[in-house]
């Protein structure tokens, strides 16, 4: 699986197929230029690369109880059709950015998910136009207030403060739409796994979830789909490191801290 990574500081992207060796800048825009037309820079070290999250997306959509043993441990119903959601794309952070928990919640929860990347606009597309819209995965954390989530009426609040939205390290290439079927994604906390999960898991499956979602919100290149999170929720506490992992990449790690004030 081709890897694609954002370094800082200038967030020019950088590309390797063999997990962190042989990186190099990449020249070409991945969501014009397909793999075997890039054209590539100098080399990178990936130890010493600053990462940045692997994209800024205009727009995040989520997929709420997509894992019908998630529903259950939060004594939800499981929905008919796709529960959809957005994301503020100001709660984005990259890999080693800390998690921070705000004053206003007593209840911040981790949620391991596989996110989708998109490759091209997408409207009121067929599954498999969906699936082939599609440029790579990452990891994601949908971090949530679940206190804040039990009193509102619509998730914004509870899913969308700032950096309750980790992604990456990197974004892995899908080259064949079948793939999308044989995702897993597990999280652990400080070391335990918490969190297993597979795509053949999923009340409604990656392409069927997104050609659902174009029929409301049109998906634009760059936009970031997470599509729901398996059972094992659980607590975030100052001082936790929690990581994220996607069959085919490498973890994404982030730290969580208190809130310490404006100040920092």
């Amino acid at each position: 699986m081709i890897h694609l990574y954002r370094v800082a500081p200038e967030g020019f992207y950088a590309a390797t197929d063999r997990d962190g060796a042989d990186l190099r800048i990449l020249y070409s825009d991945p969501f014009q230029v397909r793999p075997g037309g890039w054209q590539f820079g100098r080399a990178l070290d990936l130890a010493l690369a600053s990462l940045l999250p692997p994209v800024a997306p205009g727009k995040i959509v989520g997929i709420g109880r997509n894992y019908r043993e998630h529903a259950a441990e939060l004594g939800n119903e499981m929905p008919t059709e796709p529960l959809i959601f957005l994301k503020s794309p100001g709660s984005v952070i990259g890999p080693r950015a800390p998690i921070v928990l705000p004053p206003e919640s007593s209840q911040v929860e981790y949620e391991g998910e596989i996110a989708v990347v998109l490759r091209e606009r997408l409207r009121r597309a067929t599954p498999e136009q969906a699936a082939s819209a599609v440029l790579g995965i990452t990891c994601a954390n949908d971090v949530t207030a679940r206190d804040l989530q039990k009193k509102d009426k619509t998730f914004v609040r509870a899913k969308s403060i700032d950096t309750f939205c980790p992604l990456g390290p990197a974004i892995g290439l899908i080259s064949n739409p079948e793939e999308l079927r044989d995702l897993s994604v597990a999280t652990r906390v400080n070391g335990a796994e918490r969190q297993r999960g597979s795509a053949r898991e999923m009340a409604f499956g990656i392409a069927d979830a997104l050609a659902y979602i174009s029929n409301y919100v049109t998906l634009e290149a760059g936009d970031v789909v997470l599509t729901g999170t398996p059972a094992g929720v659980g607590l975030l506490a100052d001082g936790d490191v929690v990581e994220v992992e996607v069959s085919g990449l490498p973890p994404l790690i982030n730290p969580v801290e208190g809130w310490r004030g404006e100040g920092g």
